[in-house]
């Protein structure tokens, strides 16, 4: 009976451990999408004309199509989730947008700002600055530019290009209608 579950246990703790680090997990823990997120965010800090306080937060928006500004896709969200958590991990203050009441929201695109609401963010919050950005879709690769925008004038503070290569997940993110 022992020897029964000795080998039960064995059994579950390598189907458990399998779940947990098998290649799925792998490729996702060590994924180049979350990885050229994060190198962005260091880009935008260590460039930032004017360096940031972190004790003032910050705002990210959704990124939006560089063909349609009012439009995004799960990789636009996606993209603006991971830079919200590099910002945090970072140690700077990043208001959630999603509840907040008064966002304009085209659902399910994610959260537009429009520059009223920056100026209310910005008394209501003390807001230093907001991450913006857009990206483009082409045939192998998907181009993205972040931007550190001031807020109190709206000048870029710093910026970041890079591109992502078009696998199937990312090409997934990109359907439209999602």
């Amino acid at each position: 009976m022992k020897k029964h579950i000795a080998i039960a246990a064995t059994l579950l703790l390598a189907l458990v451990s399998g779940c947990a680090t098998g290649p799925s997990y792998e490729a996702a823990a060590n994924s180049k999408f979350i990885q050229a997120n994060y190198d962005g965010v260091e880009s935008l800090l260590s460039s930032a004309k004017v360096p940031l306080d972190k004790n003032l937060p910050i705002v990210v928006a959704t990124l939006v199509n560089v063909d349609a500004l009012t439009e995004s896709s799960r990789f636009g969200r996606a993209l603006s989730e991971q830079v919200s958590a590099k910002f945090t991990k970072s140690g700077y203050s990043v208001i959630e947008l999603k509840l907040r009441e008064n966002i304009f929201v085209k659902q399910p695109e994610g959260e537009f700002l429009l520059s009223r609401e920056i100026k209310d963010i910005s008394k209501n919050h003390n807001a230093q600055a907001v991450v913006a950005g857009t990206y483009a879709e082409g045939r192998d690769y998907v181009y993205v530019n972040l931007k550190l925008v001031g807020i109190h004038d709206n000048i870029i503070m710093a910026a970041h290009d890079y591109v992502l290569p078009v696998d199937s997940n990312i090409k997934s993110l990109l359907k439209p209608g999602r």
